[in-house]
């Protein structure tokens, strides 16, 4: 590992200078620095900075702060009851040993597990532009289907993330307020960024808006194995159903693009239709209109398809 300075911040201007970065839970960016990845020259800690609590917001949304823990973010029971979605989408995510470490503006900053990005002996344009995405022509299994570009087609790996995109989450910054759907790029011409923050510049919260239907909501995730293994596809979703017609809907997808995917083309489609197995597959259907898959990521389509299709007769209480 490259030799670097630590040192604890002393206010939101710390951390501007060219190669410093900023440190947390750690939970991401120690591995990432251990595999020749990252290779800052200073490490500003910032968890006596941000703040670690959950408070209650006029008119009854929640404000994360963003040194908030994974682990007490799920179990709290202001989340529990009015956000479920976001709980079960955190316990999904990782083990309690990770959870226990990683805050909630860490999740939404970890980078990609692409095989070639984390192999720093592999061309990547993420952490060399210019290199080339050999995954490609090699190893996209689990890699995007919607929102990738010929620079790069590496999918984001936070559940956290996608339930926060289907709750119209807003990420507060030392700068400024971001809606969450906002916050990460698509790689375009340039996937070395992930995210629109600027050097330097400091998550310090999330917050959530009141938001009725969320009380009805849920997280699917899709695996190649049962313990805490990253998603091959996942649906944030949360509904409410009136006479057997939907009224409104949330819907966010996971590991099918290079950053949350709010799949708004399929909420359009639902609102106002019968809360059927059809009318959910017929707007998943939609939202996959303009997928762009390769030689061994197509089982991706179906996948989200019935992902979505359970998620949300689950949610409306069909029964088959």
């Amino acid at each position: 590992m490259k030799t670097f300075e630590y040192r604890t911040a002393t206010g939101v201007g710390d951390g501007l200078e060219p190669g410093a970065m900023f440190l947390a839970g750690g939970t991401n960016l120690v591995d990432l620095m251990k595999l020749g990845i990252a290779t800052p020259d200073v490490l500003v800690d910032v968890r006596g900075l941000v703040p670690d609590e959950i408070t209650e917001l006029p008119g009854g949304g929640l404000r994360i702060g963003a040194g908030v823990r994974n682990s007490d973010l799920a179990a709290d029971p202001r989340v529990r009851t009015r956000y479920p979605v976001l709980s079960e989408a955190l316990l999904a995510g990782a083990s309690g040993q990770l959870r226990n470490m990683a805050t909630t503006g860490g999740n939404l900053l970890q980078r990609t597990r692409c095989r070639y990005f984390m192999d720093a002996t592999k061309p990547c344009n993420k952490h060399t532009p210019g290199s080339g995405c050999p995954a490609r022509e090699g190893d996209h299994r689990n890699l995007a289907i919607l929102g990738g570009s010929d620079a790069c087609i590496a999918t984001h790996p936070s559940d956290m993330a996608v339930a926060l995109a289907a709750l119209d989450a807003v990420v507060e910054t030392s700068a400024r307020r971001i809606p969450l759907t906002d916050l990460h790029r698509l790689p375009g011409d340039a996937p070395e960024r992930d995210t629109v923050l600027d050097h330097g510049e400091l998550i310090t919260a999330v917050t959530l808006p009141a938001l009725p239907i969320a009380a009805t909501s849920g997280y699917r995730k899709a695996r190649d194995r049962a313990s805490y293994a990253f998603a091959v596809g996942s649906v944030a979703a949360a509904l409410d159903v009136e006479d057997g017609m939907v009224r409104d809907v949330r819907l966010a997808w996971g590991a099918v693009a290079p950053k949350p995917w709010r799949a708004r083309l399929a909420e359009e489609q639902l609102r106002g239709r019968p809360a059927t197995r059809e009318s959910f597959l017929a707007a998943a259907d939609i939202e996959l209109e303009d997928s762009r898959v390769l030689r061994d990521n197509t089982y991706k389509i179906g996948l989200m398809r019935n992902l979505t299709a359970w998620m949300l007769e689950k949610l409306a209480g069909v029964t088959r």
